[in-house]
């Protein structure tokens, strides 16, 4: 008892928040300077709210709230409440950083910025007035990071507008500020030209024939931002990713005919779009032909009125190009660089199980650094969905969209993390598992609060403890049986591991850089991981059950009849084996232009057990032959996912 409460005591420090904040309520993301203070602001009566003419957009706001709330405003005179808005100088509030105060005299927010102003908004927003009232706290919060973005790929899986405007609100909820808008890949090119409009016909597209973004439509997303202050980062991605670009043209981008065409593109784009001064000119995963290709263009494209964005690695990027990381393990900048930085590494989406989403990006530590530096700006998040879907919504439920944004929320903003990439939670009693518990507590009331009827792929994690048996030597043999099946529950079983969560990976598939639940795992070897379930009575209760999550990006199999997966992994209850799947296309061998139907736990029907009385014995077997999967479509990630959903 004494040393969790030391671990306690340590996890408030580093949170620098005082332990009043566990009874209170749940923000995401957490102010940096926090203190919730004794009593509450009654408005029953309502508030008075002055006519701030210079604050247009956050009136609009302020009203919402308390119009959403059924809370009247009143008129000056009376002894009542006071809603006030102020524009401070001398604060080192900065851009973004705001201070939020509720007290007896009312409501009360400072910031040096407009910016600052909507975003204090929005943490009162998310405070939950109960009877109409208000927790007296004072806040002063500012950004870790100044660059905290999202990556959409919608030139591969179109996404109708409400859906995008959708995220953008939840982007803005969370105080992510930048919208970095891929419209361009080999698949589609989706943004209509008025001076090339074939370039947007249906027999040019390999995927969502017809789906484009009309510049009217182009037009009110980059003012649908603008009004909820997020940059728009849009990716016109060259030379590679551009074989819709040589279909409608005939020319390769790299090629002179193809440099004049592009200029042509790029040139009506900044006339179309003027207000625009950000563009991702892309450059990776292309064999450079023309090694004066990206040095031209990105001069054209500054002398434009442009910023520029590109992939780091890619192509030949000039200098004043800021440099997006997304390949390689953790790796800390070099201070003495003169270039400038945003980090995607190993913040792909697509990639992750929904569940391990929140356990990686909570932990997450951006280049090795804790906050900005003047090499490193932020980060993005990033969501492709390489493989085609059958409905632009499978996306939200193949990955975890919201449960990431929110987590990475909190990481871009707060800062910190921790320098080695996880894929597991960590041991129970640490203090980066206390703090994990504390923001998974916060995640669900948000999931509850916010997410009704939205897709939200994520379930509570630390309360399902899980004790790891082996190895067991397999000799390659995946079906082989030992004899912990039989008496999974023995005295003379020894566990070599407890693990806490509901998705375990044991090795990923980037076991070089991203670490598994076993120290050292060997080949040709089964594993079992045993717990108990409580059940208040008999009852058939619903379970997420998986095995591998097949990554979005890869054109991976589907998973033969009668089989959780390639690596004859089962599950028992009580002693009985749980039926796999009834697969509808079982065995299907992969294709990134079929979709996922029915492959993961998380846009599957729930598997049905049926639970006794009292505690329930669950056993897991994970056995593993070689690590490297059959090719590269079908690496071998060895891990399970099992926890029951409400």
């Amino acid at each position: 008892m004494k040393l969790k409460f030391t671990y306690f005591l340590l996890l408030v420090l580093l949170l620098r928040i005082p332990t009043s904040l566990f009874a209170q309520q749940a923000l995401i993301p957490l102010p940096q300077e926090l203190s919730w203070k004794k009593g509450t602001l009654n408005l029953d009566k309502g508030i008075f709210i002055p006519n701030y003419l210079f604050f247009k957009n956050e009136m609009g706001l302020v009203k919402q709230f308390f119009e959403q709330n059924n809370i009247k405003d009143f008129e000056e005179g009376r002894r009542k409440p006071l809603f006030t808005l102020q524009l401070l100088t001398k604060t080192e509030l900065g851009n973004e950083g705001y201070n939020l105060e509720i007290n007896a005299k009312g409501i009360t927010i400072g910031a040096e910025q407009e910016t600052g102003l909507f975003y204090a908004l929005k943490t009162l927003e998310q405070l939950l007035l109960e009877n109409k009232k208000l927790p007296y706290v004072k806040i002063r919060d500012i950004p870790a990071f100044s660059f905290r973005g999202f990556l959409l790929d919608v030139g591969r899986n179109y996404q109708p507008m409400a859906m995008l405007k959708e995220q953008i609100d939840v982007m803005a909820k969370y105080k992510l500020n930048v919208l970095h808008f891929h419209f361009t890949e080999d698949i589609a090119w989706r943004l209509e030209s008025k001076k090339y409009p074939g370039l947007t016909a249906s027999k040019n597209m390999t995927r969502w024939p017809g789906k484009y973004y009309t510049e009217k439509e182009f037009k009110e997303l980059i003012d649908y931002c603008k009004k909820r202050h997020i940059l728009f980062l849009p990716e016109i991605d060259m030379p590679g990713h551009s074989a819709a670009f040589e279909r409608y043209f005939g020319h390769n981008m790299q090629s002179d005919s193809g440099m004049y065409y592009i200029k042509s593109l790029l040139k009506e784009f900044k006339e179309t779009y003027p207000s625009l001064t950000h563009l991702h000119i892309g450059g990776d995963e292309v064999k450079i032909s023309n090694k004066n290709f990206m040095p031209e263009i990105t001069r054209f494209v500054e002398d434009l009125g442009f910023k520029t964005y590109g992939w780091d690695p890619g192509s030949n990027l000039q200098a004043r190009t800021v440099r997006q990381l997304w390949m390689g393990g953790p790796k800390a900048i070099d201070q003495a660089s003169q270039f400038e930085f945003i980090d995607s590494k190993h913040l792909y989406i697509n990639h992750m199980d929904p569940l391990e989403t929140v356990t990686t990006l909570f932990f997450r530590q951006f280049a090795e650094q804790k906050q900005e530096s003047e090499q490193l700006k932020g980060a993005i998040l990033c969501s492709w969905p390489d493989r085609a879907v059958a409905h632009p919504e499978d996306m939200f439920l193949q990955s975890a969209i919201y449960p990431g944004l929110l987590t990475f929320a909190e990481r871009a903003w707060r800062g910190n993390g921790e320098t080695e990439w996880k894929a597991n939670l960590p041991q129970e009693g640490t203090a980066s598992f206390e703090a994990f518990s504390e923001f998974e507590t916060r995640l669900l009331q948000h999931k509850e609060r916010f997410f009704e009827g939205m897709p939200f792929p994520y379930v509570q994690q630390t309360k399902l403890k899980w004790e790891l048996i082996g190895p067991f030597d397999n000799g390659g043999d995946l079906q082989k049986r030992f004899d912990i099946e039989q008496a999974p529950f023995a005295d003379h079983l020894k566990v070599a591991k407890t693990q806490v969560g509901a998705t375990v990976i044991l090795r990923h598939w980037w076991a070089d850089v991203v670490k598994g639940a076993l120290d050292d795992p060997k080949p040709n070897s089964t594993w079992y991981a045993r717990t108990k379930i409580w059940s208040d009575k008999e009852e058939v209760r619903s379970f997420w059950i998986g095995f591998g999550n097949l990554s979005r990006s890869y054109a991976s199999d589907t998973p033969k009849e009668g089989t959780w997966d390639d690596l004859s992994s089962r599950v028992f209850v009580n002693g009985s084996a749980i039926p796999a799947p009834s697969w509808l296309f079982p065995g299907r061998k992969g294709s990134l232009e079929v979709p996922l139907i029915d492959e993961g736990y998380s846009f599957r029907m729930p598997t049905k057990i049926k639970l006794k009385k009292g505690w329930n014995e669950v056993l897991i077997k994970v056995p593993v032959g070689k690590f490297a999967g059959k090719d590269w479509q079908n690496p071998v990630k060895w891990m399970y996912t099992f926890t029951p959903i409400p």
